[in-house]
């Protein structure tokens, strides 16, 4: 991180240190830069100060707990959303097993396996599995459990064994927050367990998070940037984090949704 960086985070915790939230183009004001630049700040920073709903605010207050609805998010970024998962529908496969993580980002990569040969689809996600159900040619493995309603989705204790009795080529992963020092997050503790068990059986796997996602951080930490193969992202913020990911070794690739 830079020292001018270093120093905008720095004001923004002092301003912050009392408890409360900032919005963004607060923020910004404050530190005489624009929005775009205080992201980058928080992506390169050590993840004390997070952006939530387009508010900063300090990652330990407890005030702070985020809500996450469905059916509010179900067509926020929706052409973001579909672009994205235009580009990972370029890793399937014919005969493919699919893990498809719950959420609303992955909803239209099912519609754009109408078509394909041999396809199945593992997930936990109701509504997931509901799209999946209006495509006859695509078979669905539904993991069952205790039914959540804020998150369409289902939490079982065995869930790693039924993924590891499953052959998985290719892992659809979502997040609410990447960040390239905290890891990957989701809302909900009770959808730690079905992603983790998908990272560990798939062969490939492939994180889809639209640009809002990035420099964030949510309260159920699920993995490390690191254990992914592929992140498939877009917007400014998703072009920084393919340079910064460029001078690092190792995984993930970053794909920019629209580019080539």
């Amino acid at each position: 991180m830079n020292p001018r960086s270093a120093q905008r985070l720095a004001r923004l915790a002092d301003a912050l240190a009392r408890g409360g939230r900032l919005r963004l183009a607060e923020a910004a004001a404050l530190c005489e830069v624009s929005e775009m630049t205080i992201r980058r700040d928080l992506a390169a920073g050590d993840g004390q100060l997070v952006l939530m709903g387009g508010h900063l605010m300090r990652a330990d207050d407890p005030r702070q707990a985020p809500v996450y609805d469905l059916a509010t998010e179900q067509d926020r970024q929706a052409r973001a959303k579909y672009r994205l998962c235009e580009r990972a529908s370029e890793f399937v496969e014919e005969g493919d097993t699919l893990f498809i993580d719950c959420g609303t980002t992955l909803v239209p990569l099912v519609g754009l396996l109408a078509g394909r040969r041999e396809i199945t689809v593992v997930t936990y996600a109701l509504n997931v599995a509901n799209a999946v159900s209006a495509l006859p040619e695509v078979r669905l493995v539904l993991l069952g459990g205790l039914y959540h309603a804020s998150s369409h989705s289902f939490d079982d204790e065995g869930v790693h064994e039924a993924v590891q009795r499953l052959g998985i080529n290719r892992a659809f992963l979502s997040a609410a927050g990447v960040h390239r020092h905290k890891g990957i997050s989701c809302f909900h503790f009770h959808e730690v367990a079905a992603k983790r068990a998908a990272i560990a059986a798939a062969g490939e796997r492939i994180l889809v998070a639209d640009e809002t996602k990035l420099g964030v951080i949510r309260p159920a930490r699920f993995a490390d940037l690191a254990e992914v193969d592929v992140v498939i992202t877009d917007g400014q913020a998703g072009r920084d984090l393919q340079c910064a990911r460029r001078a690092a070794d190792g995984a993930p690739r970053i794909l920019l949704a629209g580019e080539r």
